[in-house]
């Protein structure tokens, strides 16, 4: 089992930036390919971001392409969401998400509680 915590959340005004964190216990972090998404009222969540175990390769929403910049830390066990240029449509719950980069599970299993990310205009 892996246990993950956001952090870094708050409010914004537009054009600002954010840093969220997730850190991650239990299994070895540098076995797990890691993913952020979001879900704002009223909307399914949606993807935003991933990253792969060895941070050689990353992957982004088309909405904040260019904006917002996924990292990670294996020897702090955490992974970052570097969020710049805040819009008001930025404003959701934020999830960190992780599975295990074997290929051996598709889907996301292991999630964070997330946190609130509110851009004002």
């Amino acid at each position: 089992q892996v246990q993950l915590v956001e952090s870094g959340g708050g409010v914004v005004q537009a054009g600002g930036s954010l840093r969220l964190s997730c850190a991650a216990s239990g299994r070895t972090f540098r076995s797990i390919d890691m993913g952020w998404f979001r879900q704002a009222p009223g909307k399914e969540r949606e993807f935003v971001a991933a990253i792969n175990w060895s941070s050689t390769n990353t992957r982004y929403a088309d909405s904040v392409l260019g904006r917002f910049i996924v990292s990670r830390d294996n020897a702090k066990n955490t992974v970052y969401l570097q969020m710049n240029s805040l819009k008001p449509e930025d404003t959701a719950v934020y999830y960190c998400a992780g599975r295990p980069s074997d290929g051996t599970i598709y889907e996301y299993v292991y999630w964070g509680q997330g946190t609130q990310v509110t851009v004002s205009s």
